[in-house]
């Protein structure tokens, strides 16, 4: 055997499990990102296979069989899911490389079917009787979202799933290719951010003009998408029983312990207790700035010296962020080493690359995976933390028994991101040298400044599957009436792209995922209370963050919430005190001078 084998510690090799733990032992040892291979899955084989064990499980007279037999499934599931990961996380890199962007089609027309399958085993498990053993072995949240899961499917809906998709992928596309020309250089929705925080007043609105004119030039495209895709899954809805797509959009994100009716009373409170501290907090930018009114293109200019920036390139702000993740804790440590070494990070922007980020986990590897676009704003610290907080999660709980656990509900799983951001705050003098406090401020001030925003995005989206029949214009016509109510209009300066109420085609997961935006408010609330906590105990938050991580997705939403002994956003008090704080806080920092 080769030196410094895994297999060769044979006491290693016979307490993995599984043959398809020791093939992932292997690959954890040796491959990185690059190297991980892919053909094709067989789906029949895959269906063949999953059919076979949930007929099992489905007959099967004991706990001990059906744990077995859930475990096999899981590493079948992760044998088809990681090739799909595999796939998405290339086609994102590379949306012209022609084999990925084929097989991402055939993913695209295959998961509904795939689902269906995963659905029947779910059906399986709601079916059955649940025993004691398979409780106490898995938790009772497991077969909460079976069953919400099974609620959320139907076969007849797999050609309307297909649609979805594919429309899906076209919006993805569409952005990712995007041209945006300033000055005769050509600049992607990713990359121009620079150029629209530049402290020249002159620059940023030639800037957003030139970006709001490439959007213009799409602007019909992404109408009828964003239509087509309402069309869609409003069929899908009265096609399983429902009356709009709001109640199935919840079970598709798994949400088992609140409604739509929570959510509304949660952006009641943030219209009554966020919007005023966020409106001051715009009077003081525009102090800060000298400026007598603030235009569209002045609110991502936030200092008169300049936006704090990091003061490197990337290969600098990575060998920052390694020396940040080794003096947090021995935990984030290693994580952050084996990211390194295994290549499991694509941070900058480049010619074709899908925008955004994103964070995601190859299950047959146990690998993390994160995605960016770095572009030489405070935005690539805010990735390096953020992303880090999910693939940080699901490195802590990539080993619980089911992959339901591997990550959270999407709500719970934004309060790890989140407060890995504020976690993070002692080394940010690393990154921003004499922008430090320039840095917090403006990140705090911002992290409050969202949450009107997100909840406008919620309440749009609840406007439009409510009403799935309005014509496009009525729909843009809406978009106006609720971001003037979250205070989110600037001047619009006779902008004819933002007047005609298209603002929010910008915002990806209206047309990918919805109803899962104001996921990002709720944790981020909870992540407000995590930075309040270190500032006076930096052990004890971080002590109860690691629990939480530990816990991945085995619990639900509140429930995680409880773990991490972090009060709920959905109880109006809360929120109150923590917008309170945050407030009292921010008022007693001297900003003029920044």
């Amino acid at each position: 055997m080769a030196p410094n084998s895994i297999f060769e510690n044979t006491e290693v090799a016979f307490k993995l499990k599984s043959d398809s733990q020791l093939e992932r032992a292997f690959f954890l040892f040796k491959m990185i990102f690059q190297d991980l291979p892919y053909s094709r899955p067989n789906l029949d084989k895959i269906t063949s296979k999953l059919n076979s064990l949930i007929q099992d499980f489905s007959n099967a007279d004991s706990a001990k069989s059906q744990i077995y037999l859930m475990n096999q499934i899981r590493d079948v599931r992760n044998e088809m899911e990681s090739s799909k990961t595999i796939v998405s996380i290339r086609h994102s890199i590379n949306t012209k490389d022609e084999f990925y962007d084929t097989e991402n089609k055939f993913f695209d027309e295959n998961s509904p079917a795939y689902s269906a399958i995963i659905n029947k085993y779910y059906q399986a498990v709601v079916n059955r009787e649940v025993k004691k053993e398979l409780s106490e072995e898995f938790g009772p949240h497991f077969f909460n979202l079976a069953k919400v899961t099974v609620e959320s499917f139907d076969d007849k809906t797999i050609n309307l799933l297909k649609e979805e998709n594919k429309l899906s992928s076209e919006y993805n596309v569409i952005i990712a290719q995007m041209k945006i020309e300033i000055d005769g250089k050509q600049y992607s929705l990713s990359n121009i951010s620079p150029l629209l925080s530049s402290s020249d007043r002159f620059l940023r609105k030639r800037s957003a003009e030139a970006l709001y004119h490439a959007l213009e030039a799409k602007q019909e495209s992404f109408d009828q998408l964003y239509h087509d895709l309402v069309q869609v899954r409003h069929k899908m809805a009265l096609e399983m029983g429902y009356d709009n797509y709001v109640d199935l959009g919840y079970k598709k994100l798994s949400r088992t312990d609140y409604s739509s009716k929570e959510v509304a009373e949660y952006r009641k409170a943030i219209h009554e207790y966020v919007v005023p501290v966020v409106n001051k907090l715009k009077d003081r930018q525009k102090s800060r700035l000298g400026l007598e009114d603030m235009k569209y293109y002045d609110s991502g200019f936030k200092f008169k010296s300049g936006n704090p920036t990091p003061k490197g390139d990337p290969k600098w702000i990575i060998k920052n962020g390694e020396k940040m993740y080794k003096e947090l804790s021995s935990e984030t440590d290693d994580f952050f080493q084996f990211m390194m070494e295994k290549g499991l990070m694509d941070l900058e922007a480049k010619d074709g690359k899908m925008a955004g980020g994103y964070c995601t986990f190859i299950g047959k590897y146990g690998y993390p995976f994160i995605f960016s676009n770095f572009n030489g704003t405070s935005h690539d610290i805010d990735v390096l933390t953020h992303e880090a907080g999910h693939a940080f999660q699901v490195f802590r709980s990539k080993e619980l028994p089911l992959a339901e656990y591997y990550f959270p509900t999407l709500e719970a799983c934004e309060i790890h991101s989140m407060s890995m951001e504020f976690f993070t705050y002692p080394w940010m003098k690393n990154f921003f040298k004499e922008d430090e406090e320039k840095y917090k401020f403006s990140h705090l001030s911002g992290s409050l400044s969202f949450l009107p925003y997100g909840a406008a995005i919620d309440e749009f989206q609840h406007f439009v599957y409510e009403n799935p029949t309005i014509s496009i214009e009525e729909r843009n016509k809406g978009w106006l009436i609720i971001e003037d109510k979250y205070g989110l209009t600037n001047d619009k300066d006779n902008n004819e792209y933002l007047l005609s109420g298209r603002f929010w085609q910008k915002q990806g997961h209206l047309f990918k995922v919805p109803f899962y935006y104001i996921d990002y408010t709720l944790a981020q609330v909870c992540a407000f209370q995590f930075w309040e906590k270190s500032q006076t105990n930096f052990d004890e938050a971080w002590s109860d963050y690691l629990n939480l991580c530990n816990h991945g997705g085995s619990l639900s939403f509140t429930d995680l919430i409880d773990v991490a002994k972090l009060k709920s956003p959905f109880v109006k008090e809360n929120l109150k005190g923590v917008i309170e704080m945050i407030d009292t806080y921010l008022g007693n920092i001297n900003d003029s001078d920044m």
